[in-house]
């Protein structure tokens, strides 16, 4: 049975914090380093809902994508819903870590999960890491598919492959264009248009695009767009990371007991279309 601190130098040598942006909040939010760990859960949000379902599964570690305080904090009160969420996680001997965008350029990464959920063959990152001298690691990813389809036909491909959500899958330009290549993003993606439009792909999926970057971009290319809602572009990362935290427990024979949340906790609960909006 490994220690908390076996397992997080595990998590670590998947996505180590160095690679996280420098305004980012990654690693151990709460926990103590020898405590024993025999179930994990992941789930894309460190909220009270996903801290309460780990506490039901009697998980000792909590792996989220997102993290807890992304900027200072001067109170833990339980006053407020993150307090709520530590005093909840330390009272229940739950440990959380957090990998956000050191996952996100990970090999694999975020935007892999979010590909291989979409049967789309990676070819390359869309923003390779520099400091990759295998040219795998990157931010997003430029992929294939296996025979051409028309954005109508991509965007219900995402719309049934994706966890469902309120907003479904928005899409900018004519539906009927053929899409042979697309560059995918997982999470936030608007600003990666000009890595995108180099790139020369027919159709960028991605999630939370704005009215400007996104007029701007089909205005200057027929370029096609496709918004689905953040939570479900980086949910398939869950599952691609308990696989890997698998592998790693088999490897040691840790015989950790790996979970995939999948309560949906994305922010928005319902949509009404526009009378006569077009479909």
């Amino acid at each position: 049975m490994p220690r908390l601190s076996e397992v997080i130098a595990a998590l670590e040598n998947l996505w180590p914090a160095e690679r996280a942006e420098s305004w980012d909040a990654v690693g151990t939010v709460v926990g103590d380093p020898d405590q024993e760990v025999t179930r994990v859960l992941f789930a894309v949000d460190p909220v009270q809902e996903i801290v309460d379902e780990a506490v039901k599964l009697d998980a000792d570690l909590l792996v989220t994508h997102h993290p807890l305080y992304l900027r200072g904090t001067t109170t833990v009160a339980a006053s407020h819903f993150k307090g709520r969420v530590v005093h909840t996680l330390i009272k229940n001997d739950i440990a959380l870590h957090v990998a956000h965008t050191n996952a996100d350029t990970a090999d694999p990464g975020v935007s892999d999960a979010l590909a291989g959920a979409l049967d789309l063959r990676v070819v390359r990152p869309l923003v390779p890491d520099p400091a990759d001298p295998s040219g795998r690691r990157g931010l997003g990813r430029i992929c294939e598919l296996d025979h051409p389809v028309t954005v109508r036909e991509l965007a219900a491909r995402a719309a049934a492959r994706l966890p469902a959500t309120a907003q479904g899958i928005r899409v900018a330009g004519d539906p009927e264009t053929t899409v042979r290549t697309i560059a995918v993003s997982g999470g936030s993606g608007d600003s990666l248009f000009d890595a995108v439009r180099a790139s020369g792909v027919d159709a960028f999926l991605t999630a939370d695009l704005r009215h400007h970057p996104a007029s701007e971009a089909v205005s200057h290319t027929p370029l096609a767009l496709l918004d689905a809602a953040h939570w479900a572009t980086e949910w398939p990362w869950c599952e691609q990371a308990a696989a890997q935290l698998d592998e790693v427990s088999d490897r040691h024979d840790w015989n950790l007991r790996v979970h995939v949340s999948k309560t949906v906790t994305d922010p928005w609960t319902s949509h009404s279309p526009s009378p006569g909006a077009p479909n």
